[in-house]
């Protein structure tokens, strides 16, 4: 089978002999005598696009035959017209010459190699086997689109054995046999197998998106091209958006997103202090003496329940306390505190009977009850606690 996309990976629509059409588990499976569907290898997806009339929905390479994954059959020994999803194709392109482009230049600059490549729906990553700083490697997209704006030609072909000799190249593994190299002036010599753009103008743009430390190395994520540009334009609706809650300007978000979020720390400090308060309030209130007291509140949180308990401890208003509270799951978030009986224990057997879970310490335990307020009520009033 002739690969016509390594005779230009501009071409968008090609005409080719049917040599095989069997119906499989992804559909029809179809093998031409040439193509310019690009299957998918090298960290690039496939090209989709039409062939025939049928949709090509994915391209593999299987066993050294280009095999086209189609929606409908098509006519054995029958000559088809195909026509490539340009845009998707573009994109790609875009982007692989991009990855080549970076991945050259931190080699040489930093010695460190590509070992892990992959062209995703939603961007690009790829993996180095060495660290970079987030300054290190927008110094690297610096020189990138620097070198994308010099508009340079890019290589892309099959060197004559002894051209190849000459040559120092990148490549993940030991290659025999004619080895496609893809070359950008001052940028990489690369072993590749995809599909590029001629010249690095037509990247547009790359720029790097996020960068964590990953089995001993970096993984980067990065977009090029158009991917780039539209992520840009999505951010600045973001930015703009936000901007106008915020009521400030674009470019100082970050500063009122800051004093909007100390104001918020300062307010939940004074809530929390104010609910702790309101805790001992309650639990001042109480009767003391009590062997068992039981305390029912709305729309609190474990911590104040435990505040609750605590306050009823000090205060020596129960030997046992049980603070309760609905939640919002249709339960009843509990805690349970002594300074003398085990909780734990206790803790079980109600969980036990009022379908509950949750555990703790021997002095305090706490987690949720399932069961129904009537059931809840009628099972402590049994064992002795008194509602506060």
């Amino acid at each position: 089978m002739k690969k016509l996309y390594y005779d230009s990976a501009y071409i968008r629509t090609f005409e080719a002999k049917v040599l095989s059409c069997t119906e499989g588990k992804k559909g029809y499976e179809v093998v031409l005598d040439q193509t310019a569907f690009y299957p998918e290898g090298g960290g690039q997806p496939y090209d989709t696009g039409i062939l025939g009339g049928a949709h090509v929905t994915a391209v593999h390479d299987v066993k050294g035959e280009i095999v086209h994954y189609t929606d409908a059959p098509l006519t054995v020994g029958e000559t088809v017209t195909g026509q490539i999803d340009w845009d998707r194709r573009f994109r790609n392109m875009q982007g692989h010459s991009g990855e080549h482009l970076v991945s050259g230049l931190i080699h040489a600059k930093y010695g460190y190699d590509n070992v892990g490549f992959h062209m995703g729906s939603e961007e690009i990553t790829i993996d180095l086997n060495g660290t970079l700083t987030w300054d290190e490697l927008l110094e690297i997209e610096k020189k990138a689109n620097r070198m994308i704006w010099e508009n340079l030609e890019i290589y892309a072909g099959f060197p004559s054995q002894e051209e190849l000799a000459k040559m120092d190249y990148r490549s993940k593994k030991e290659l025999t046999g004619d080895i496609r190299i893809v070359s950008i002036p001052n940028g990489d010599t690369c072993a590749c197998c995809g599909t590029h753009v001629a010249k690095t103008g037509e990247i547009g743009l790359v720029k790097f998106l996020t960068m964590i430390h990953y089995k001993g190395g970096v993984r980067i994520s990065l977009l090029c091209g158009e991917e780039a540009v539209m992520d840009y334009e999505k951010k600045r609706e973001e930015l703009q958006k936000i901007s106008v809650f915020l009521s400030a300007k674009a470019g100082k978000t970050a500063d009122a997103v800051e004093k909007l979020k100390n104001e918020l720390m300062q307010t939940q400090a004074k809530l929390s202090e104010t609910s702790r308060k309101l805790m001992k309030f309650q639990a001042d209130q109480l009767k003391e003496g009590n062997e068992k007291i039981c305390y029912l509140g709305n729309d609190l949180d474990m911590t104040e329940l435990r505040h609750f308990v605590n306050f009823a401890l000090e205060g020596k208003k129960g030997e046992i306390v049980l603070a309760l509270s609905e939640s919002v799951n249709g339960g009843f978030s509990y805690v349970l505190g002594s300074q003398s009986e085990d909780m734990r224990a206790l803790s079980k057997e109600l969980n036990g009977e009022l379908s509950g879970r949750g555990g703790g310490s021997s002095q305090m335990a706490q987690g949720t009850f399932f069961a129904k307020k009537e059931e809840l009520l009628s099972n402590l009033a049994g064992k002795g606690f008194v509602m506060a």
